[in-house]
């Protein structure tokens, strides 16, 4: 075999990966639940603010040095922050506010546009808390094998936020 015949394999391994990939999910869903000893009200009311959100914020937990740049309103629909960490920067801003829940949409540059929800229901004396991450990982090989780990990797910053949820007085 000519070393031409080799290319010419090696490049059909790679186009028959690269396919192989589109197989994979598009929408990734990253969620975590935790029971959070504050009323969903207080939840959601802190979560629709920009400082009340930093108050659970894993992220600025874990990088105490975060650059923040509040923006829009102090509260409700266009209320967002700029960030810039050691993880990286973006923004995120408030996309709709109801009794349940609040959404959120991210800007992370080249890492996507993900949406994100924090969602509170009556629980005994406290309330159950469900954090949601919503991903469209789209047409992009890599951003779908990304996609496979997501869950592992922002998953526990979830679990994080919970449990600072809890420290709210």
């Amino acid at each position: 075999m000519s070393i031409l015949s080799y290319v010419g394999y090696g490049a059909g391994v790679v186009a028959i990966l690269a396919a192989g990939t589109m197989l994979l999910p598009r929408n990734v869903l990253v969620q975590r639940s935790g029971t959070v000893a504050a009323t969903p009200a207080t939840i959601l009311a802190l979560a629709a603010s920009n400082e009340g959100y930093q108050k659970f914020n894993p992220y600025l937990k874990a990088d105490p040095a975060m650059k923040l740049e509040m923006y829009g309103p102090a509260t409700g629909v266009g209320s967002g922050f700029k960030f810039d960490s050691k993880d990286g920067k973006g923004t995120a801003v408030i996309t709709k506010v109801s009794a349940e829940s609040v959404d959120y949409a991210l800007d992370l540059g080249s890492n996507g546009k993900p949406n994100q929800t924090i969602a509170a229901v009556a629980d005994g004396t406290g309330s159950k808390v469900t954090w949601t991450l919503n991903a469209d990982m789209g047409n992009n090989p890599i951003g779908r094998v990304v996609g496979l780990f997501l869950d592992g990797m922002i998953g526990p910053t979830f679990e994080s936020g919970l449990k600072l949820m809890n420290d709210i007085k």
